[in-house]
């Protein structure tokens, strides 16, 4: 039952209340149906929401892309065992080769074809830092690609912010995000 499903929304308890939802970072389709009804009353009631990142923002997707770079003039193969860059290359070509067939119709109509999402997914993997290039290869399922194109759950509401006009904000820098993750040592990652 809707009312039934645990929320993952918290009230601050003030007047007015202030709520604080943990959202996930998969297409908002394979969620929504299991957001209870609580928490979408939150978010419609609100006036001003904040994300964790403002993925609405120009710079935020630039910055995050920047970010994924390795340092001018060093490239994945110079910084990754020789082993796992060539598995990671294979590996990239096998996708390439598959995703043709991965491709929904809905995707084709909407003009998404596959070279057009490897590109936007996995272009300029070279010059990615080895948890970006893990994180890619993460994304790379059959699973993931049929649903490109249908934002993530946080990128859904900040568009659904947008469109009734709330006022929104972001909680964390790319900046921020970027440090922390680029800090991983090799093994972490």
């Amino acid at each position: 039952q809707q009312n039934e499903l645990n929320s993952f929304l918290w009230t601050i308890k003030r007047d007015p209340p202030s709520y604080f939802f943990g959202t996930i970072h998969v297409p908002y389709t394979r969620v929504w149906d299991f957001v209870p009804e609580n928490s979408k009353k939150a978010f419609q009631q609100s006036h001003i929401v904040y994300f964790e990142l403002d993925l609405t923002d120009p710079y935020t997707i630039s910055a995050l892309t920047s970010c994924q770079l390795l340092p001018q003039g060093e490239n994945l193969q110079d910084v990754l065992p020789r082993d796992i860059y060539h598995r990671l290359k294979r590996h990239l070509e096998y996708v390439k080769l598959m995703m043709p067939s991965w491709i929904t119709p809905d995707q084709r109509g909407k003009g998404l074809y596959a070279d057009y999402l490897f590109n936007a997914i996995a272009g300029n993997w070279e010059r990615k830092r080895p948890v970006w290039a893990m994180l890619m290869v993460n994304s790379l399922t059959e699973v993931d690609v049929k649903s490109r194109g249908v934002p993530v759950l946080d990128l859904y509401l900040a568009q659904e912010a947008e469109r009734l006009r709330k006022q929104t904000g972001a909680v964390e820098k790319v900046e921020e995000q970027c440090h922390l993750l680029n800090g991983l040592n090799f093994s972490q990652v």
